[in-house]
């Protein structure tokens, strides 16, 4: 099956950019190894940011990425960026692609979006990857937060070199690139500040504990060693959740899946092969 891009539309009609990878050799094999996958990058990010991931994921399944509701190719000023209209989104895509209960891999927002979602509906998805993701909260800081670090972006951008060495160089500031959109005056973001800063509303607020201790499927938390998660939420997502899978991902930072996508699609794998045993395990290890 070749890659494929097509417009879902969600439940309350916003309209999100999906793209199929299509479906692997392993398809269809047992024991986690032809699960499809489902990715759901972070906020102001792109669905092709995961594509160093895809690459190493696609020969053994088949996996979908969409540029989540305000982002991307999708809807840009959407009315509902709640927390549960992301979780709609989910279901939507889930559904229109016919992906039979797949894994759901999330980094950053997109990680939280991931859990509630299957806190929700665990009869849809069949186990859990979070990037850098958690249920800690309230943040009441993480709006302006968000807001000043969108201000600070040079806009228009000159060119993809100057837009690639603002955003830290190296692969995850040449992805972060990548997700601008051309204009006549250069480059500029495909999200809009106010979006954005509306997105993350509900994280300012409370946190999402309950639905934690909801989440019934197999988890895998990764933290990037360097990254902005912290261990003590991890620990206690697994107090909380004892057969939750926990790793650090040396020389990675909050994008894991940009720093070292080869040691986050080992760990995948690893915690796949044997995630059908069931939740009873406690493993904390940092990769080799």
């Amino acid at each position: 099956m070749a890659r494929t891009t097509e417009m879902v539309t969600s439940g309350d009609g916003v309209r999100l950019a999906c793209t199929d990878h299509g479906a692997g050799m392993g398809e269809g094999v047992g024991s986690g190894e032809g699960r499809p996958v489902l990715l759901l990058h972070g906020l102001a990010g792109h669905a092709a940011e995961w594509d160093p991931l895809v690459r190493l994921l696609r020969p053994a399944r088949r996996v979908v990425a969409y540029d989540a509701r305000g982002h991307g190719a999708s809807e840009r000023r959407p009315a509902d960026v709640s927390r549960a209209a992301h979780v709609r989104d989910v279901v939507a895509v889930a559904e229109r692609l016919a992906l039979d209960r797949p894994v759901l891999v999330g980094q950053s927002l997109g990680g939280h979006t991931a859990m509630l979602a299957a806190a929700a509906h665990p009869e849809l998805f069949s186990a859990l990857v979070l990037i850098e993701a958690g249920p800690r909260g309230p943040d009441p800081e993480v709006p302006a937060r968000i807001g000043g670090w969108l201000d600070s972006w040079p806009v228009p951008f000159a060119s993809m070199e100057e837009a690639t060495a603002f955003f830290g160089g190296g692969p995850a500031g040449r992805a972060w690139a990548a997700g601008l959109a051309e204009r006549p005056d250069g480059l500029r973001p495909r999200v809009d500040r106010e979006v954005m800063v509306a997105c993350v509303a509900e994280n300012a607020r409370r946190s999402f504990w309950d639905e934690w201790e909801r989440v019934r499927c197999p988890t895998l938390v990764v933290r990037g060693d360097t990254g902005s998660m912290p261990e003590a939420e991890a620990t206690e997502m697994r107090v909380r959740r004892p057969g939750t899978e926990l790793r650090v991902i040396p020389s990675a930072a909050h994008d894991v899946h940009l720093d070292q996508p080869e040691a986050l699609h080992e760990a995948i794998e690893a915690f796949l092969r044997h995630s059908h045993a069931g939740p009873d395990r406690s493993k904390s290890d940092h990769m080799p």
